[in-house]
């Protein structure tokens, strides 16, 4: 993204600590509520078909707003909408610990969602406003704020499993209050303003794109419950994709339309967006089904579940803290995209080996510490290259539309891989062979899709002319000139 030679913000890098702990939270709202479900369902009674509602509820509503949020952190100020975010995800969390029915928990959850999807697209907007000018600056900050991600998805579950052992429930929610209030008393001091445009919310434009996106997660996510063959999953799925059709029909008319569709003539945005879809598709279901294997399978309880995938997080924080940026330099983004994206097909392939008699030093480690390589090479450069193709007023848009790709890709590409492990066993409970060649059935279709995006990425992404030259020169301000 193009930037005007701007006097550096001083307070910079203590705002890119409040836009990673964003990142952070909204990631780890995904991830916490795991080991919370089973007393979740004791205490307000939901059935065993709709106790995922309460991961899809946060999903559905992060992943079909999302292009509403950067809309109108371009329009009103990425501040203000982030302020606002934060103060809607305090009101879900609480509406969340305090529910005492399932509707009420639903709401709070997708409450939770609604300011998520207002927090992410402005946070990135507010990270592009502080280091935008600043090609090696800018890289440094998308390495701190990428690896706040699988922190935030790790912490998630090491943190939900100490609360539940130790507090509560109600305490996976209420964990967010408290972290809201210090990011809103900071947030007038430290985050740039920005003033607002002039402009209109396409309304017609965001109900339809919102409908068709939660319409067709929801389709992919109720589908291994109703059955991938069945009528309604296939109508509802349809509808869910008339209505996406719907809206680029609306863009193509709009003279200011929610999404400009001349966006996609950028080069290598859509190229950067399909690798970060796949790559989320990917890695999302590897962490979920890495998760019950160590817990079903080799018997870790909570907390020992937690800490076993500690190694795989502080080794990505380090690689795209250290190394990444490093390489970016070298290299350019688009062959650590492609090798990202094989190194983290490799290690699911590696994990699909896994054995009912396994051992987390031999079947889980050296695997899983392939794949978090993966996912820190192909992590950065991808949602660079994305920010950095779209102009400098559109930058809420871009941000909402690389989210979007992310989440949509974890929903989708958990569903999918959720019915491939049911398919082979991974629905027998109790039995740890049928649970493994599940398990390995679902490692082995999410490295497939890594593979696909590794072959995507080839094909749609360009390399700069000057590739590898300096860190000015392979970052993603200079793709976006190139």
């Amino acid at each position: 993204m193009s930037t005007s030679a701007t006097p550096a913000h001083p307070r910079r890098w203590t705002a890119l600590a409040l836009i990673a702990l964003a990142q952070f939270m909204v990631i780890m709202d995904t991830s916490i509520i795991g080991v919370a479900l089973p007393k979740m369902q004791t205490d307000l009674g939901f059935s065993q078909e709709n106790l995922s509602w309460v991961f899809n509820a946060y999903v559905v509503a992060f992943g079909g707003l999302l292009l509403l949020g950067g809309r109108l952190a371009d329009l009103f100020g990425a501040k203000r909408i982030f302020t606002a975010g934060w103060t809607v995800l305090a009101a879900g969390s609480l509406t969340a610990g305090l529910a005492g029915q399932v509707w009420v928990e639903l709401t709070g959850r997708a409450l939770q969602g609604v300011g998520a999807a207002l927090i992410a697209p402005s946070a990135l907007t507010l990270l592009m406003m502080l280091f935008g000018a600043n090609p090696k600056e800018l890289t440094k900050a998308f390495a701190l704020y990428g690896a706040a991600a699988p922190a935030g998805g790790t912490a998630g579950v090491f943190l939900g499993g100490v609360i539940t052992q130790y507090a509560s429930w109600p305490w996976v929610f209420y964990v967010n209050i408290p972290v809201a209030a210090i990011v809103l008393a900071l947030t007038p001091a430290v985050l740039p303003a920005a003033a607002a445009r002039r402009g209109s919310i396409d309304l017609a434009g965001a109900l339809t794109v919102t409908a068709g996106l939660a319409t067709t997660v929801y389709a992919v996510v109720r589908a291994p419950e109703t059955g991938w063959g069945s009528a309604r999953t296939w109508l509802v799925l349809l509808g869910g994709l008339a209505l996406i059709a719907a809206f680029v029909a609306l863009q193509s008319k709009r003279e200011v339309p929610l999404m400009r569709l001349g966006i996609w003539r950028t080069p290598n945005l859509a190229g950067a967006n399909i690798a970060q879809l796949l790559m989320a598709a990917a890695w999302i279901p590897m962490w979920f089904f890495l998760n019950l294997y160590l817990q079903q399978v080799l018997g870790l309880g909570a907390f020992a579940s937690g800490a076993a995938l500690l190694p795989m997080t502080v080794a990505i924080m380090i690689m795209m803290i250290v190394l990444a940026p490093r390489l970016i330099a070298r290299f350019g983004p688009k062959p650590l995209i492609v090798t990202g994206l094989l190194t983290l097909a490799a290690g699911m392939l590696w994990l699909s080996f896994a054995r009912p008699e396994g051992s987390f030093t031999v079947d889980v480690l050296p695997a899983s510490l392939l794949a978090a390589a993966g996912m820190s090479l192909a992590f950065i450069p991808s949602l660079g290259t994305a920010l950095s193709s779209a102009r400098p007023e559109e930058g809420g848009l871009a941000s909402g539309i690389v989210n979007t790709s992310y989440q949509v890709g974890s929903a989708l590409g958990l569903a999918a891989m959720t019915a491939v492990a049911a398919a082979h066993g991974a629905n027998r409970l109790g039995h740890p062979t049928a649970l493994t060649n599940g398990f390995s059935a679902a490692f082995l279709g999410a490295a497939l899709l890594a593979a696909v995006g590794a072959v995507a990425a080839l094909l749609t992404l360009r390399t700069p002319p000057a590739a590898g030259a300096e860190v000015a020169g392979d970052t993603p301000e200079h793709h976006a000139a190139a």
